[in-house]
């Protein structure tokens, strides 16, 4: 008998077999083989949206049986683990449901449609001692944990500045049609990409006390589906703007932008001490560049991703090699099985989740006032 074989088995039911989803039943898979756990994920049920695509996405992601009701997945004994890739709107009835069985939550980002509703998960989860998980899976990256310790350590100094961006172009076209993500639920580019970037900068730097934003709807009619003549109105926000004042005092500024022709994921951060910086993007995702040096040898080198970054050499022994979006979501499982075995914290929970809402719905609402406000729940 193998060691793996050894191990504790633990359910896996999935809600929702689109791309998150693929992306979920990749990560379980492969969890194993990369990470000494104490555990071995089982994918036991998938649940869709009818009894066709359900067994399909079962054969195809290797789940032992599937339904066409979510409802059955989370009353399911063999389910431990509860993953939700669904509609950002069923986001909230599922883990309640989920977590009244007694179940671990790994739900998708944004955690729900609104910071009410989000709260109203969290308390429910910390009332029932659940452990969540929500999948800001970019927080995995060695890079990212890099840069915070770097910055932690004062080897930039006193932090003086943030700059943050979330950019992409699949909303450029104004002839791209309605979708989840235009609907008010899905709440625009801020809510849509938005969080990844308010996610990174909490992670990097500690909770937004303060915003204020101006968000921008570029292409005020969008087709109602793709090729169609007829439009409807956009109630959201292709582009937003804002500055920020961080809890510690420092300031900074932020963009969310959907419609940002040329740019595929410049997920980005730049981090201004009185020493020295640290800037990172996506789009380079196994580089950091810290500024240092004096004088003629003053400026930014780049330092790559390798072995002496966890958990890079779980996946290569050899720098250079570079991780991918796949494998983040890896480690970002890996770190829910031990969290689900040990009852501990898995970070980003439903709570941080909550608080990353509670800063896209200050911006929206500082957009709208025009001002200054405060974020509810900031370093609750």
């Amino acid at each position: 008998m193998t060691e793996q074989n050894k191990r504790e088995c633990v359910g896996i039911g999935l809600i929702g077999a689109g791309f998150m989803g693929r992306c979920h039943a990749n990560a379980f898979t492969s969890v194993s083989g990369l990470f000494d756990l104490p555990v071995t994920p089982d994918k036991q049920v998938l649940a869709d949206h009818s009894a066709d695509v359900a067994a399909s996405g079962a054969r195809a992601l290797g789940f032992a049986r599937s339904t066409d009701d979510w409802r059955a997945l989370v009353a399911d004994a063999a389910v431990d683990i509860v993953a939700i890739t669904a509609p950002n709107v069923l986001h909230e009835p599922m883990a309640l449901a989920a977590i009244a069985a007694g179940k671990t939550v790994y739900c998708e980002k944004p955690l729900s449609t609104t910071a009410e509703s989000a709260l109203k998960m969290t308390l429910a989860a910390e009332a029932a001692g659940a452990v969540t998980c929500v999948g800001f899976n970019f927080l995995r990256n060695p890079m990212v944990h890099l840069a915070r310790d770097i910055i932690a350590s004062g080897e930039i100094g006193e932090v003086t500045g943030f700059r943050g961006r979330h950019a992409e172009n699949y909303m450029a076209d104004p002839m791209a049609p309605h979708s989840f993500r235009t609907d008010p639920q899905g709440g625009g580019a801020v809510a849509d990409i938005g969080s990844h970037i308010i996610s990174m900068a909490r992670f990097l730097l500690g909770p937004i006390d303060e915003v204020n934003a101006d968000c921008r709807t570029l292409y005020p009619r969008r087709p109602v589906k793709p090729g169609s003549l007829d439009t409807k109105p956009v109630e959201v926000d292709d582009m937003t703007h804002a500055l920020l004042r961080f809890s510690s005092g420092v300031s900074g500024s932020l963009e969310a932008n959907w419609a940002a022709t040329g740019r595929t994921m410049d997920l980005s951060f730049e981090v201004t001490g009185s020493k020295g910086a640290v800037a990172f993007t996506q789009e380079r995702m196994n580089e950091l560049q810290l500024y240092g040096g004096s004088g003629k040898q003053a400026g930014f080198r780049r330092i790559e991703s390798g072995p002496l970054h966890p958990p890079y050499g779980r996946f290569c022994p050899a720098p250079g090699h570079h991780l991918g979006f796949n494998d983040l979501k890896v480690i970002e499982v890996a770190d829910l099985l031990i969290a689900h075995t040990e009852g501990g914290r898995c970070y980003p929970d439903f709570r941080e989740a909550w608080q990353v809402q509670c800063v896209v719905e200050a911006m929206q609402a500082s957009s709208k006032e025009r001002c200054w406000l405060k974020v509810d729940g900031a370093a609750s």
